[in-house]
């Protein structure tokens, strides 16, 4: 009699970036890396990062200054300028332990962490929003709050809140509100080498209700045509003429040394 075989055992399948959840006591960094994985900084000295796993500074320096350290953004808000907004620039979420990290002023350094997730300047943004980032003023991100809420994006994210709703942009961001909303729009003051704030009241000044602003080199805020909303500096263009934050150039101080 023939003997019967006994059915293999499929191993279910798992997808880490699907399935990942964020350890008790970690956060999440978000940083950007040119189309090859170097760095975005001349001064990394070749420095790539990995698109997954362990990544790890060899010489780490706990001192508060820009170097000796992996760069980023913590829960991706902060100075978004710091970020490359190229159109094949790579996007990464890294965990790492907040206790290690050192705040820059617009970014932090860390020893190590561990690369979560690797995407585009459309699809990071998102899944960080998604796990653990819900609420924060995420560089490209997106926002939305309802009825009297509040909705608040980073620079170059979109926010768009509803009825008497308060909708807050970053730098280069799109904000739209309903009826008697407010809409907020940060900008950058060249002659005062500051940012600022652009306010507007729907039904005041010509501010209209469902209608996405943006803050001009001036800080008024200007309407903003479906076709010219988008991410990055392209989509910037039309509202910002001479130099800004986004396009300066970099140094050691400015743009992520790793």
């Amino acid at each position: 009699m023939p003997t019967q075989k006994t059915p293999r055992k499929t191993a279910r399948k798992t997808n880490p970036v699907a399935d990942y959840i964020l350890p008790p006591g970690k956060a999440l960094v978000l940083r950007t890396c040119k189309a090859d994985m170097s760095s975005n900084s001349e001064y990394a000295n070749g420095f790539r990062w990995p698109k997954s796993g362990l990544v790890k500074c060899d010489d780490w320096q706990p001192t508060k200054e820009c170097g000796h350290g992996l760069h980023g953004l913590l829960w991706g808000e902060g100075a978004g300028n710091l970020l490359n907004w190229d159109v094949d620039a790579v996007w990464l979420i890294v965990e790492i332990d907040p206790t290690t990290a050192i705040d820059l002023d617009g970014k932090i350094k860390f020893p190590s962490g561990v690369v979560v997730y690797c995407g585009t300047r459309e699809t990071a943004p998102k899944w960080l929003s998604e796990h653990g980032g819900a609420g924060r003023a995420i560089a490209s991100g997106t926002a939305t709050a309802g009825y009297g809420g509040t909705a608040t994006a980073g620079d170059s994210g979109t926010a768009t809140a509803g009825y008497s709703g308060t909708a807050t942009a970053g730098y280069g961001g799109t904000a739209k509100t309903g009826e008697i909303g407010i809409i907020v729009c940060r900008w950058w003051d060249v002659n005062k080498e500051r940012y600022r704030l652009a306010v507007g009241y729907v039904g005041e000044d010509g501010i209209k209700a469902n209608t996405f602003y943006r803050a001009n080199e001036s800080g008024k805020l200007v309407e903003v045509p479906n076709a010219a909303r988008g991410h990055g500096e392209n989509a910037l263009a039309s509202v910002y003429e001479g130099p800004h934050p986004m396009t300066r150039a970099s140094g050691p101080d400015e743009r992520t040394t790793r």
